[in-house]
């Protein structure tokens, strides 16, 4: 068996593993991670070194795999938050669907809307290089023609935007106040 690491993931260390009653494996990571910063961003940054807990939670009765990403360094400039659910499709059980949802934040004075911006953007692009690397991974486990058969990365995203769209009317509908920010371009 072989693994890849990115090379801006600099430690990753389990720091707790459990199995509740219910057979689910509960674990806690700390990563410390590295990434370049515009220009401008340079001059907040103590560091370009980062620290992150991932926590996840896999349930082979329900066949998902969860995790829970976030950031514990620099939040006082950006604050990211992740979660994302891996379970079976619905119609093609051989196929993963990963459900993302992400959470960007930041509260410099004068700056927070500038800083949440990038931060988006830069999971954009993060999230195209992932995919990227999880597919060529699983090609390197199972083959190529398995992960061929999968559905398109673009299709999957489209009926997910189209999907956080109806349930945005849905809640819009019902008069619950809401907010919701959203934006993604098709991967080309």
């Amino acid at each position: 068996m072989f693994f890849f690491c990115s090379k801006h993931v600099l430690t990753e260390d389990v720091v707790h593993r459990s199995v509740d009653k219910d057979g689910r494996l509960f674990t806690k990571k700390l990563l410390s991670k590295t990434n370049s910063a515009p220009k401008w961003m340079e001059r907040f940054l103590p560091t370009k070194l980062v620290y992150i807990i991932e926590e996840s939670v896999v349930d082979l009765k329900a066949k998902t795999l969860t995790t829970y990403t976030r950031n514990i360094g620099l939040k006082h400039l950006l604050s990211v938050e992740e979660k994302v659910v891996y379970r079976p499709h619905n119609e093609n059980t051989s196929w993963t669907v990963s459900e993302k949802k992400v959470w960007v934040d930041s509260s410099v004075y004068g700056l927070a809307s500038a800083v949440k911006r990038f931060g988006v953007e830069r999971y954009k692009q993060n999230i195209k290089k992932a995919y990227k690397g999880f597919n060529f991974t699983l090609e390197m486990m199972y083959g190529s023609n398995r992960v061929k058969n999968s559905p398109p990365f673009n299709l999957v995203l489209k009926q997910n935007i189209k999907d956080s769209a109806t349930k945005a009317s849905e809640f819009a509908k019902s008069k619950v106040p809401l907010v919701i920010a959203s934006s993604a371009e098709d991967n080309q």
